[in-house]
């Protein structure tokens, strides 16, 4: 079992930046995949960005190339996404997830334990 809290939400302004970090309870963190993913008022969830064990390889959603960036520090047990210029449309519920799978899973039916999620509520 896997527990995950995130935690760095809350109220920007549109072209601001925040960070969202999401910290794990097991040692074997390492062992895990993860994901950001997010969900909007009235949308589904959607996928936002992946990131391999180590760390090596990374994956993002063509709607925040280019200004989220996902990194993890295993000796902390914790992964990161950086948003930057953040838009109106960034507004959503982000939840990051923990994946057996090797490689870099991008699938929500991938990814085996969940956060509950932090708020992100960006102003125009």
């Amino acid at each position: 079992q896997v527990q995950l809290l995130e935690s760095g939400g809350g109220l920007v302004q549109a072209g601001g930046s925040l960070r969202l970090s999401c910290a794990a309870s097991r040692r074997t963190f390492s062992s895990y995949a993860m994901g950001w993913f997010r969900q909007a008022p009235g949308k589904e969830r959607e996928f936002v960005a992946a990131i391999s064990r180590r760390g090596a390889r990374t994956y993002y959603a063509d709607s925040v190339k280019g200004r989220f960036t996902v990194s993890r520090d295993n000796a902390e047990n914790t992964v990161y996404l950086q948003i930057q210029s953040v838009k109106p449309e960034d507004t959503a519920v982000y939840s990051c997830a923990a994946s057996g799978d090797v490689g870099l899973p991008l699938r929500q039916s991938d990814y085996d334990y969940w956060g509950q999620g932090t708020q992100v509520t960006v102003s125009s």
